[in-house]
């Protein structure tokens, strides 16, 4: 019988690739508006101040013991004074908190009023005439509520007389006294002279 010759061809060695185990990292502290707070399992301190959530101060007692009465109560413990020693936390519904404080927040921005501030600009050669539009539009501004600012603008050699532009300026600010206030009396910035007039009213 003729022997049956056999070829052996090198095996490839497959590579198994491992399947590396994601750990979540730490939890991220939770932040209205305007504070960061830390919320439950993200308070890492050993103790803490406690506050229940019926106003009830439990003074200091172990962090796990206060995460284990918000627990109990279906709530959040919540540190909301971290630079205390040791730090306050309060049980509390940290979602309707959060809602609450971030509805108060809007509510008072929107609330601040923007005051809008209007420029003027003269020259120590601006007619009289000139000067009385520039002031009826500026009271109109003022009683609007509006800062009102005069700028006099000094070319060549207007500089050396800047008397003639502050006497202009204070007389603006006396026609203007009776619905304004001066926040910054006439005072010379390289070639430019300011007024700025604040509303009383409005």
């Amino acid at each position: 019988m003729t022997a049956v010759s056999r070829k052996f061809y090198p095996v490839t060695p497959i590579k198994l690739e491992s399947h590396k185990i994601r750990r979540r990292g730490k939890p991220k502290p939770v932040k209205t508006s305007s504070v960061t707070y830390r919320i439950n399992e993200q308070i890492r301190v050993r103790e803490v101040r406690l506050i229940d959530h019926n106003g009830e101060n439990h003074d200091v007692v172990p962090t796990k013991k206060a995460l284990e009465m918000a627990q109990n109560a279906e709530l959040d413990l919540v540190e909301v004074a971290p630079n205390a020693n040791p730090p306050v936390c309060r049980i509390m519904d940290y979602g309707k908190f959060a809602y609450e404080k971030t509805k108060k927040e809007r509510e008072a921005r929107k609330q601040q009023k923007q005051i809008e501030i209007k420029t003027r600009k003269l020259t120590p050669r601006t007619a009289e005439f000139h000067r009385e539009i520039l002031v009826t539009k500026a009271r109109k501004w003022l009683l609007e509520g509006k800062k009102v600012k005069f700028q006099i603008r000094f070319r060549a050699r207007e500089i050396t007389y800047p008397e003639i532009g502050q006497q202009m300026l204070e007389g603006i600010a006396v026609d203007l006294g009776d619905v304004s206030e001066v926040e910054q009396a006439p005072k010379l910035e390289g070639w430019s002279m300011t007024l700025l007039l604040n509303p009383t009213q409005g």
